[in-house]
């Protein structure tokens, strides 16, 4: 039994971490009242970051490559996300095609770049990815050790601890309250000061550098190079996760983990009885086939943020 959750749990956890990372993002700015369908975009920007710094500097910063790498990735995908901040909050352009105009643009601009820096359409492989580890000491205690501390990425217990942090900014404390108060009822904020521009800037920012932490992540341990293909699909998963999770940090985080897992059932299938048989290519759609199954039966009991969607204009009903 322990190896048989061993050998489900870390490559689940693995999988989860960038789209747990990029629904994390994703709740901060539907929270503020700014539907983000850019999460994609800004994955795809930071996996290209990512990836180029990676390989720009790995002789010069060593065994930190990768974390310098993301933490790079996080400050490009915030300063990108400026663009879908100013379209839709200052220039009350439309949220959904401000955010489709995103994910063209990360796109093009990375695969263009790529092109010019490169001279074929997809980067070198990295040579200073993230590698499993085990954690000293909890590896060794006994049943839990070798599930969730043994053979782990790092990454993977970053993004669940993110999560709770998430969870506390937005739940406790005064920051979070406001927030959450400009994604409900604006005017109601505005009117006991707060500047709904402000924190919908903020959260909007906040989302970038989170979707460019989870974009970084996955190209530092699945992907490994960058091309138009690194990431597919990943920020809809997360964005998906979002509205799964009711827009709550630890409800995207367990909607995260559950589509982790769907993608992780076509590497593990051999090691488990029931998925032996399975054609390989009903495992590799089970994760799209399970984000719409999850939303078509939660989206429904899902309340999402009353202003969400809706750009304020300040003294107007």
């Amino acid at each position: 039994m322990v190896d048989l959750l061993q050998s489900i749990i870390p490559p689940a956890l693995f999988f989860s971490a960038p789209l747990i990372f990029t629904a994390l993002g994703g709740v901060f700015s539907e929270r503020s009242g700014v539907v983000n369908i850019g999460l994609e975009g800004l994955m795809v920007m930071g996996a290209f970051v990512g990836v180029v710094f990676n390989l720009t500097f790995a002789d010069t910063l060593g065994m930190w490559t990768p974390w310098v790498s993301i933490l790079v990735a996080m400050i490009v995908s915030a300063i990108f996300s400026l663009i879908h901040a100013v379209a839709s909050v200052t220039f009350r352009a439309d949220q959904v095609v401000s955010g489709v105009a995103i994910n063209f643009l990360a796109l093009g601009l990375g695969v263009f770049l790529t092109k010019q820096w490169y001279d074929k359409g997809q980067t070198d492989m990295v040579s200073k990815p993230f590698y499993t580890t085990d954690i000293k000491y909890l590896s060794d205690i006994p049943v839990l050790g070798p599930i969730f501390f043994q053979n782990i990425y790092l990454t993977s217990h970053l993004a669940i601890a993110l999560a709770f942090v998430a969870w506390y900014v937005l739940y406790k404390t005064p920051f979070g309250l406001r927030l959450r108060a400009v994604g409900e009822h604006p005017m109601a904020a505005d009117t006991n000061g707060i500047s709904v521009y402000k924190m919908r800037y903020i959260a909007v920012v906040i989302s970038g550098a989170m979707g460019g932490l989870g974009g970084s992540v996955f190209a530092l341990t699945i992907a490994l190079n960058f091309s138009h293909a690194t990431i597919v699909g990943q920020g809809f998963m997360a964005l998906a996760a979002v509205i799964f999770g009711k827009w709550h940090p630890l409800g995207a985080m367990g909607a995260a983990l559950f589509f982790g897992f769907a993608q992780s059932l076509s590497v593990i299938s051999a090691g488990i009885p029931l998925l032996e048989d399975v054609p390989q290519v009903f495992l590799l759609i089970a994760p799209y086939v399970l984000t719409i199954l999850a939303l078509a039966g939660f989206i429904g009991r899902a309340e999402a943020p009353k202003a969400n969607g809706i750009p304020y204009i300040k003294g107007s009903r």
